[in-house]
């Protein structure tokens, strides 16, 4: 039986710093978020991983190979939303000419809607189910909101009220054995908390 999923956003990036969209644009992590995912590996090297999936972006996977967890296996599904039209933008940039948009409500046009989102969160959620002991998953911002909203039954646009600062830890899992019920055991631990 799956024991808990190990989230792993991806250290920090030029982008990321600056709150531009980074879908598919695959750029490095910077001098800092290189030391963020070092100081991951501590915190990870006491858990026995039984799997290990990786977003194909080089942020995601440069991330798990600095926390120590070399040799993941690339899962397309936990690539970051396709912002389409709205890649490399600010959220500022994108209000001015659509001043109520929200990506939880409105997705990106040319890129990926709420429905896809959720079919793909919710397509590796099933495959997660499927995988005994404890799995550790490197991804974005965005993707990884939608999977905790996702994983605890909350529509996609509940996700709108997970922050989630680079490099952090989360583990999703169950509350009890007994009972497993999906629960959220620990949202956004960075090494700055």
């Amino acid at each position: 039986m799956l024991e808990k999923i190990y989230f792993i956003r991806h250290g920090e990036t030029a982008w990321s710093l600056s709150g531009q969209h980074t879908g598919r644009t695959d750029i490095p992590l910077t001098a800092a978020g290189e030391l963020a995912a070092r100081a991951l590996g501590p915190k990870l090297a006491a858990v026995k991983f039984d799997a290990v999936l990786t977003s194909p972006r080089l942020r995601a996977r440069r991330t798990c190979e600095l926390a120590g967890l070399a040799g993941a296996e690339i899962e397309n599904d936990l690539a970051e939303w396709d912002y389409g039209d709205y890649e490399g933008l600010r959220s500022a940039e994108i209000h001015q000419a659509r001043p109520e948009w929200n990506i939880y409500f409105d997705g990106c046009p040319n890129g990926e809607s709420p429905a896809q989102m959720s079919a793909r969160a919710d397509r590796l959620i099933a495959r997660l189910k499927t995988m005994s002991g404890n799995v550790a998953v490197f991804s974005h911002g965005h993707f990884g909101r939608v999977l905790a909203a996702r994983w605890i039954g909350l529509p996609l646009a509940e996700a709108r009220h997970f922050g989630l600062s680079t490099a952090s830890l989360n583990i999703l899992g169950y509350e009890s054995n007994a009972h497993p019920v999906p629960a959220i055991l620990l949202w956004n631990a960075t090494s700055a908390a």
